[in-house]
């Protein structure tokens, strides 16, 4: 392979600018539009990226459809367990299994487990919630400030930073003051 086709395979492109610099949404679109366009890049060169990201399935799918085939096997079996009477289970030779009073305890259990849960978890939400009247509702320790800056051009003007809007300007838009 050739130096050219090299450099123009590698990536990330090396950095033209010697430090990072901060750039403005304007400055960023217009490198994007000016960049020039890429080689098609064949798929079929034995490039070892190549193989290891496209080569068979990722262990999250696979993992998700052990667990799918899992659970419709595990619900089939609680099924015919709850729902078979015990002088067939006898006949096919099955005579060690949980009684069948489990078949309603435990999913009333989970049921009710999960709804007291919910339960609490708002309970507690309510508890932590400031009063309306606490000025805590309108400023905190994390409140941050409008910073107000003049840029020197129209065109290099910066991203504003993370701030809060003040409770005038709120009163304002809702209220027409």
């Amino acid at each position: 392979m050739d130096e050219g086709a090299r450099k123009t395979m590698e990536w990330p492109p090396p950095s033209t600018s010697p430090s990072l610099v901060v750039r403005s949404p304007r400055q960023t679109v217009s490198l994007i539009r000016n960049r020039r366009p890429h080689r098609d890049w064949n798929p079929s060169s034995k490039s070892p990226s190549f193989a290891a990201r496209d080569h068979g399935p990722k262990p999250s799918e696979v993992y998700g459809f052990v667990g799918s085939i899992t659970t419709v096997i595990a619900t089939a079996v609680y099924i015919a367990w709850a729902y078979t009477p015990e002088p067939a289970l006898r006949s096919l030779g099955i005579t060690y299994y949980p009684s069948k009073y489990w078949a309603l305890a435990v999913p009333s259990f989970v049921i009710v487990a999960v709804a007291l849960s919910m339960a609490i978890y708002m309970g507690l939400n309510f508890v932590a919630t400031p009063p309306p009247t606490s000025f805590s509702t309108i400023f905190d320790e994390n409140s941050r400030e409008r910073m107000t800056f003049s840029p020197a051009t129209e065109e290099e003007r910066p991203i504003e930073p993370i701030s809060d809007i003040s409770i005038d300007q709120i009163n304002n838009l809702m209220f027409g003051g």
